[in-house]
């Protein structure tokens, strides 16, 4: 018996309730199972029930033996004195409450259907990719849309966590704040968390003293990301004027000379494009373009924020990805896919969070708009869900599916998820 499919039996109160009496002979009546705590104390808070006439409320401890009650130490928590209801699997022994009665036990071993726990393992021993693939065609629309809506509210509230963690870091600075996750999301991953520290490193009010000057911002970015003194064969009068004006600007703001190592920028597998010499470039000219970078981002229709986010770098990396080595065909700007994955990452979570940081709900409804409006990302996890029947609209349905992948199918998380309890509890009735 797996602890998670225990407590999912207690919380939909799935087993047979007829004549139910606690382990030592009291009549019992379930008002209300409680609500699940996922964190230290009693597993299920705030239970109502009925014993022997006399209604307790009070918290609900949970465990495959009863013996675990004192092999866990729970009788030298004070966390568990208000425990009014001990549910097992397995009576193996009563347990004594602080004033020295018997604590009230409600065994359920023999209580559940047969094969319900059968089922359950078979689901998750599935070596489909997607668990519930056989059975996913007979889930009710309604359910998965419900189950759609709970996965991607979740994973806003994931990517919230990055946000909350730097507007605390910038002590409530959101302009901070929103220039440090567009950094981190300039770098589309395999640069992200370079980008990241390169940002948090130039604070962006030396960047907007600077924001007339296109030279000046990009010197700044790619001087301290470490990538101006590098040796070349060939003389750059561009890399030469952006060493002078980066040697200029650290003496001029006392920027910290101990810059990111080059070695942790990644070039190996890129397309040129991708290159972080040229989205450093790309977001220098939307800096420069626009330094109120939380106002941008947050206050401008999604339409024309499109337009002001599609970026064209300057001249130089229009046609040189590295140094002193002109490239053979021009280098496009900011491109439609990356405008979109900025408007996923690092729009979308910064709309939500301000939204709730504000008790704003129209910001929250604005992210939700976004992503109903976005067209779908397409990747291995959207196409794992399509080769199921399950259609992938827009960003809203894919941000959706890669949460509930990640976070539930891979995690084989199957009761947490309504699709997986909504299958067993068919094929319960079924049985």
């Amino acid at each position: 018996m797996q602890e998670d499919f225990f407590y999912y039996l207690w919380k939909l109160q799935y087993f047979d309730k007829k004549d139910l009496t606690t382990c030592q002979g009291e009549s019992l009546t379930i008002l209300q199972p409680g609500t699940r705590n996922d964190h230290a104390g009693p597993d299920f808070f705030n239970g109502k029930v009925i014993i022997n006439d006399v209604t307790w409320h009070g918290h609900v401890e949970m465990h495959i033996n009863a013996s675990d009650w004192y092999a866990h130490q729970h009788q030298k928590d004070k966390a568990y004195d208000n425990v009014i209801l001990h549910v097992v699997w397995n009576h193996d022994k009563d347990i004594k409450q602080p004033d020295g009665t018997i604590m009230p036990t409600l065994a359920l071993q023999n209580r559940v259907a047969p094969g319900l726990y059968q089922r359950y393992q078979q689901l998750l021993q599935n070596q489909d990719t997607i668990l519930c693939a056989q059975q996913l065609p007979q889930v009710p629309d309604l359910v998965k849309a419900s189950m759609l809506d709970k996965a991607l509210f979740q994973r806003l509230t994931h990517k919230n966590n990055l946000v909350y963690q730097l507007l605390e870091a910038n002590k409530g600075d959101w302009e901070e704040t929103a220039y440090q996750l567009l950094a981190h999301n300039f770098g589309f991953k395999v640069n992200s968390a370079a980008l990241l520290a390169l940002a948090k490193d130039l604070p962006l009010k030396v960047i907007t003293k600077q924001a007339g000057q296109l030279l000046s911002i990009e010197a700044l970015l790619l001087g301290q990301a470490g990538l101006l003194h590098q040796e070349v064969q060939e003389k750059d009068d561009y890399l030469a004027a952006l060493q002078k004006e980066h040697q200029y600007l650290v003496h001029k703001y006392q920027l910290p000379t101990d810059k990111i190592p080059p070695s942790q920028w990644k070039f190996f597998r890129l397309r040129p494009a991708n290159f972080p010499t040229i989205r450093m470039a790309q977001f220098a000219q939307l800096l420069h373009q626009h330094p109120n970078i939380f106002s941008l981002l947050v206050n401008t229709p999604t339409e024309i924020l499109r337009q002001k986010l599609a970026v064209i770098q300057s001249s130089y990396w229009q046609d040189h990805y590295q140094w002193a080595k002109q490239s053979q065909a021009t280098i496009p700007g900011l491109g439609k896919a990356s405008i979109e994955s900025i408007l996923i990452n690092t729009v979308v979570p910064l709309l939500v969070a301000y939204g709730k940081a504000k008790d704003e709900q129209d910001y929250v409804d604005r992210a939700v708009a976004i992503l109903q409006h976005l067209p779908a990302e397409h990747n291995t996890i959207t196409r794992h869900w399509e080769a199921v029947g399950i259609r992938v609209k827009s960003a809203f349905d894919s941000q959706a599916l890669i949460e509930l992948f990640n976070h539930f199918c891979s995690q084989k998380k199957c009761l947490s998820c309504d699709i997986g309890v909504a299958i067993l509890q068919k094929e319960s009735h079924a049985g």
